[in-house]
């Protein structure tokens, strides 16, 4: 039987130092599989802005909630204040709206400007009532505008006089006739006149000259 040489070739390990070694190390990661593999610059840069930003939400223990937290709150202060300078002080924004929604009884978004020219052009016209109705309709709306006394829904003519009254006291008697002159071409169907429609001109013109801080009060 022929026997059959096998001979096996052990292949001496390259010593990594030398030259030719460096040089086929070279060689083999110039093809094209290990190019491709290669990092480009983009996942160089997107690498270096994710350690950044987990820098960012790291404390000094490795905790991220303290700085989470500080964060949180600037964010909703940032708001906060953006909303005071876009909307305005709310409240007093608020009280002005349900006011005019609900003035003595009667829906109303006017103006206090829109319900003195109302007033007017229903006296010209010689119709008392109405006259006398916007025009005191007219003062409660310019001090709540002006934030000197807040008409909230459900008041009435004297109660809205009491409260103005303690914003301008010497007005407290022409204050009033002022809301009985209301009352009565109101709700007793009295006719009213020109004298008591003049009353209630002069009077809030000189409630337009008062100055005082603003009066919380409640309905």
């Amino acid at each position: 039987m022929a026997r059959r040489l096998i001979v096996l070739h052990f292949d001496i390990p390259v010593d990594p130092s030398s030259p030719e070694a460096q040089e086929w190390l070279r060689e083999e990661l110039a093809r094209p599989e290990y190019q491709a593999a290669k990092p480009t610059w983009f996942d160089v840069a997107s690498k270096a802005v994710q350690d950044w930003l987990a820098s960012l939400f790291q404390g000094p223990g490795g905790d991220a909630g303290p700085v989470l937290l500080l964060i949180v709150v600037v964010v909703i202060a940032g708001l906060i204040v953006a909303a005071f300078f876009i909307f305005g002080r709310p409240r007093m924004n608020r009280r002005s709206a349900l006011a005019r929604r609900a003035l003595f009884g009667a829906e109303d978004a006017r103006t206090a400007a829109d319900l003195r020219l109302a007033a007017e052009r229903a006296a010209g016209a010689g119709d008392w009532v109405t006259a006398v109705e916007e025009q005191f309709r007219a003062i409660a709306v310019a001090l709540d505008e002006r934030t000197l006394v807040h008409v909230t829904p459900g008041t009435t003519a004297t109660e809205f006089a009491l409260r103005a009254a303690r914003v301008a006291p010497d007005e407290s008697d022409t204050l009033r006739r002022a809301a009985r002159a209301f009352d009565e071409v109101r709700y007793l169907d009295r006719p009213g006149s020109e004298s008591g429609y003049q009353l209630l001109v002069a009077l809030d013109q000189r409630l337009q000259n008062v100055r005082v801080p603003v009066l919380e009060v409640s309905a």
